[in-house]
């Protein structure tokens, strides 16, 4: 009998927190902001001057080709998640507004339209991969080097789509 995952959250409940479309114009610093304040807390094993490099990256390459929804609390935007067809290329929350329900709600978003998720996680990122797991995303395999060919392990991990497993 397959094993489904947790209920999670529609994204649009009555505490404030509100999903919409990422707009580059008026969210890109922001984004950029959360995904280093975000990088600095779950990615400790990156120093200062390889995250400016991978933020050039992210503005320039990443996220003009992502699908962006952002959660904002009260207004302001709080986190997002950046979509490439169905891999979560990049989800990242203001390590202030963490366990407050964004990121269950971003992922719970991407899952309805989608169909099935799948994602890599630095192997030495355990909150990200725990957090995953709660989500009901399964270890599907592992790769030893990252995209710029660091020796930093990667775990792959999916949520099945209907049907599956």
């Amino acid at each position: 009998m397959a094993q489904h995952p947790p209920a999670l959250p529609r994204g649009d409940a009555e505490d404030g927190l509100r999903l919409r479309a990422y707009d580059p114009a008026r969210d890109l610093d922001t984004c950029l902001a959360i995904w280093r304040r975000a990088s600095e807390v779950g990615h400790p094993f990156l120093d200062a001057a390889t995250l400016d490099a991978d933020a050039v990256l992210i503005r320039d390459v990443y996220m003009p080709a992502a699908d962006i929804t952002v959660a904002e609390d009260g207004g302001r935007v709080i986190g997002f998640i950046a979509l490439l067809d169905d891999l979560v290329g990049g989800l990242f929350v203001d390590p202030g507004a963490h366990r407050r329900g964004a990121g269950r709600a971003l992922v719970a978003r991407a899952l309805a339209t989608r169909g099935r998720l799948a994602v890599e996680v630095y192997e030495a990122n355990r909150s990200a991969r725990a957090f995953y797991v709660a989500c009901g995303f399964v270890e599907t395999g592992r790769r030893e080097r990252d995209d710029h060919d660091r020796p930093l392990p990667l775990v792959a991990m999916a949520v099945p789509g209907p049907g599956a497993g």
